[in-house]
């Protein structure tokens, strides 16, 4: 992460070290109309899994944060998702472009029918650059855990394969987006979509790769 985004994660830990001292991540709340807030039981999921498999320390439920805020400083890891309309306006793409460019990171996990919104409204963000399929040898595949043909494919919807696409600022992945994956899906409760535990267990692992990636990036 780079220097600034550091101090800043610094500062918002110290401030709350004797209440909560474990890292904090969110689920970004935007305009539109989408379901900002879907796959409720995902990152709480998720996050037992990091704590569980990669001793990571963090705290046992999401925080939400609006797109606008400057609290979106206070996460080095930012969860979206959703199915339908996205909406950034002009503040909101320079706070999350500001943020991004300072060291954090955005997880875009398209939950099927967010591609043709999400990809319009983060040219606002990053006008200059564009999504770029990441290979299958990329480090964000090959953590704790090996992807050796990319992400895993959760739930079926118009026989696409899943795909990861980054965009990459100044040599860094500063936002990733899981497509045609439904990461999240799999990060849910096995009783809300009934999906194998094997395939349960292959979306955390994915999501986990993705977190650690976030954190670890140079």
């Amino acid at each position: 992460m780079k220097k600034e985004f550091i101090v800043l994660l610094l500062f918002a830990t110290i401030a709350g070290a004797s209440a909560q001292p474990s890292i904090k991540i969110a689920k970004l709340k935007y305009n539109g109309g989408g379901d900002w807030y879907a796959n409720k039981t995902a990152l709480p999921n998720l996050i037992a899994f990091c704590n569980r498999n990669l001793d990571m320390n963090l705290a046992k439920t999401e925080d939400v944060v609006e797109i606008g805020s400057p609290d979106i400083y206070l996460y080095p890891y930012v969860y979206m998702t959703g199915h339908g309309n996205v909406v950034f306006s002009q503040q909101e793409a320079e706070n999350l472009r500001n943020y991004l460019i300072a060291g954090g990171f955005l997880h875009i996990d398209d939950n099927y029918g967010l591609d043709k919104f999400i990809r319009l409204e983060m040219k606002k963000v990053f006008p200059e650059l564009d999504f770029v399929e990441l290979p299958f040898n990329h480090p964000i595949y090959h953590q704790k855990y090996d992807f050796d043909k990319g992400l895993p494919k959760v739930h079926e919807h118009d026989g696409k394969r899943p795909q990861g696409f980054g965009i990459i600022y100044e040599g860094r992945v500063v936002c990733f987006y899981s497509y045609e994956c439904d990461l999240g899906n799999g990060w849910e409760d096995q009783s809300i979509y009934n999906d194998p535990e094997a395939i349960r267990q292959e979306a955390l692992k994915a999501g986990a790769n993705i977190l650690s990636f976030a954190f670890t990036q140079d």
